[in-house]
């Protein structure tokens, strides 16, 4: 019998990418999403094969699965800030009482538990680069914070389960990543950028464009994934990509290899926006022999394409 994966947000950009690797390494998949921020496009190649199923559904509710499950990915959250500023109660729930739900199936299955925490835990760092000992610099009433402490509570929840009641727990803390299947406008840099420029639209860069960000490519951080749950490492590990550059050298980046005529425009940077962003990936390096294989101009040549049609059709 093959071993069984329930992967939650499922339908979402990395989510997708998750079900795509368990499923051709074997593993009978199980996509559960309430399609907020998914798509089922991003799964309809495996829609009918075997050892997949998706189930539509709300984390935030009791969850029940049928027989055996060795292994759950919590990746059921609003990520963008578009996002998450627009459904900030759904954004608490899904952290709170949507972990709480994975965490008690994973208890009553006895399967391992993987949480997709985010680089936001560290808020606006007053360390850099940013490593997991680090507890941040979080505001926890501001417009960010429903994200932000949101992952913050799933991590305690987690721990608390691992150290309480045995469960098996990983969590890894993910940053900026990218490629196929995010959503042309989700708010976030690299696909807003992508749009405006096919379109030949003024690039928005907010703030001077000094803030830095660090981007990671999604096979790569699929990959980290993978290594994780398979790890006995409890404690958070960032898996991300330690190449950073400022926010304006980035937009500058995507108007050359477009080939767009888009012209940078400056706006109002939002609160509470991290002035630097970079992971320290030492401990990735050391405890499941990871790194990053993709540098970010491979990355984003191979994502171009991707974004070139999807403005084309939304068009």
């Amino acid at each position: 019998m093959s071993a069984r994966v329930l992967i939650t947000g499922g339908a979402g950009f990395l989510g997708s990418h998750l079900c795509d690797r368990y499923h051709n390494e074997g593993w009978d998949v199980i996509c559960m999403d309430n399609l907020t921020t998914g798509s089922e496009k991003n799964i309809s190649h495996l829609a009918g094969k075997e050892r997949f199923k998706f189930i539509k559904f709300d984390v935030t509710n009791y969850i029940d699965i049928d027989g055996p499950l060795d292994l759950i990915l919590h990746f059921a959250s609003p990520a963008s800030p578009i996002d998450y500023l627009e459904m900030p109660i759904q954004t608490l729930k899904v952290g709170s009482l949507g972990t709480h739900k994975a965490l008690g199936l994973a208890k009553a299955k006895k399967a391992r538990f993987l949480l997709a925490s985010t680089s936001e835990v560290y808020g606006d760092p007053l360390e850099h680069p940013q490593k997991e000992s680090y507890w941040g610099n979080v505001n926890p009433t501001g417009f960010r914070g429903v994200y932000d402490e949101a992952k913050r509570f799933a991590e305690a929840m987690t721990m608390a389960y691992n150290r309480f009641h045995g469960v098996e727990t990983r969590i890894v803390r993910i940053f900026n990543t990218y490629g196929s299947r995010m959503r042309l406008r989700d708010g976030r840099a690299l696909p807003t950028f992508f749009r405006q420029a096919f379109s030949n639209e003024p690039i928005t860069v907010f703030g001077d464009g000094s803030q830095t960000r660090s981007f990671t490519y999604v096979d790569d951080l699929v990959e980290g994934i993978y290594r994780l749950a398979k790890s006995s490492e409890v404690e958070p590990v960032n898996i991300g990509n330690p190449e950073e550059i400022t926010i304006l050298e980035f937009a500058e980046e995507i108007i050359k290899i477009t080939g767009s005529k888009s012209e940078i425009i400056f706006k109002e940077l939002p609160a509470d926006d991290p002035q630097v962003r970079q992971p320290d990936i030492s401990k990735a390096r050391r405890v499941l022999n990871w790194e990053p294989k993709t540098d970010r101009q491979s990355g984003l040549m191979k994502t171009m394409e991707y974004f070139k049609n999807m403005v084309q059709s939304d068009a």
